[in-house]
């Protein structure tokens, strides 16, 4: 009898694409595409972040170049996808959050964080996923979402908004897009320990809130994160698309 064999984890080959790629979730995702063998581009508004990163990658014995980018520069994006070769794979991991009560949002709030997480997420997968279909690529798009699309959470009106709306993304771009054998999919994590979280977790009570939601009972590592990044761009994955992999350590179960 022959066995079935279990699809290669392996990512040779194949060039990806990583937005918020200097540090915490974007680092992360870029560290462990490249572990996995493919060429990873990292995108940033911060130079000196993403070419110490690919720096570091590569003497890890990885591929990675750094690309300088604003990814809110919709016209910039274009240009810079449009003059590389095409993408197998996508990070679309740029995000922010201004943590504040539904009553207190400004416009300048509302505009920050929807045009970074809604508006140039959008584009940027429109722009990869172009080069996909006319290069023919069977690609994989990975939106890093939250857990945060699936439930409400205090003082994130806004962020709860731009997350929800991802994960409707995720639905629609894959039903559009699997004639051309592109995936689209999202990773939903809960709180991750990184630079942009740990302000939040000074505050002692808002932490063992945290804490108590999260039933395997700790704080979320970039590391935890990086098995799903790889997972959804691989082989492995093949028949999955439009769907969400929640990595929460059981929030959102109750």
């Amino acid at each position: 009898m022959s066995l079935p064999r279990t699809p290669s984890m392996r990512l040779d080959g194949r060039r990806a694409l990583v937005t918020g790629a200097g540090r915490g979730i974007g680092l992360a995702a870029a560290a462990a595409l490249a572990e996995a063998g493919a060429h990873v581009t990292l995108v940033a508004r911060t130079g000196e972040e993403i070419t110490r990163a690919a720096e570091d990658i590569r003497t890890a014995g990885g591929r990675a170049d750094p690309l300088l980018l604003d990814v809110t520069d919709l016209p910039a994006v274009r240009a810079a996808i449009d003059a590389a070769d095409p993408f197998d794979i996508l990070v679309n991991n740029a995000g922010t959050n201004r943590p504040r009560t539904f009553l207190d949002v400004t416009e300048d709030d509302y505009d920050a964080i929807t045009s970074l997480n809604l508006r140039s997420a959008y584009f940027v997968a429109q722009a990869v996923a172009r080069r996909m279909a006319a290069s023919r690529t069977r690609g994989s798009i990975i939106h890093i979402s939250s857990q945060m699309g699936h439930v409400g959470g205090q003082n994130r009106t806004v962020y709860c908004m731009t997350k929800h709306g991802i994960e409707g993304l995720t639905k629609a771009m894959a039903i559009d897009l699997a004639p051309l054998g592109i995936r689209v999919n999202s990773i939903g994590p809960t709180f991750i320990d990184t630079p942009l979280t740990k302000p939040f977790f000074e505050n002692t009570a808002f932490r063992d809130d945290v804490l108590r939601r999260i039933k395997l009972g700790r704080l979320g590592t970039v590391e935890d994160l990086m098995g799903a990044v790889v997972f959804l761009a691989g082989d492995a994955a093949a028949l999955i698309t439009g769907t969400a992999l929640v990595v929460d350590g059981g929030w959102t179960a109750e």
